[in-house]
């Protein structure tokens, strides 16, 4: 059974930091591309950041520059660090692994003053 499970998320002051986690079980990581995606309310769902199982990253423009997707392979993780983060970055925020079309329940994070 394919398993994504968020974690990180939370109320943080614009310009601070957060690190999103995902911990994978039930697929072979390593070789899996792995997303993070955000939907902020009333809006769809778009893409943040995405990285294949080599390590090449893309991102949106939005957020290019800021945040920052990796992968730790031996503990079936993917990071998302998100740095001089703005009040439009508040939305809900959802791990993807496209190979087995999996998202994960999301972790909320919040960015106000």
């Amino acid at each position: 059974q394919v398993q994504l499970v968020e974690s990180g998320g939370g109320l943080v002051q614009p310009g601070g930091s957060l690190r999103l986690s995902c911990a994978a079980s039930g697929i072979t990581f390593s070789s899996a591309g792995m997303g993070w995606y955000r939907q902020a309310h009333g809006k769809e769902r778009e893409m943040v950041a995405v990285i294949t199982g080599g390590g090449s990253a893309n991102y949106a423009l939005s957020v290019k520059g800021r945040f920052t997707i990796s992968r730790d392979n031996a503990k079936n993780t993917v990071y998302l660090q998100m740095n001089s983060l703005q009040p439009e970055d508040t939305a809900v925020y959802y791990c993807y692994v496209g190979r087995y079309g999996v998202w994960g329940q999301g972790t909320q994070v919040t960015v106000s003053s």
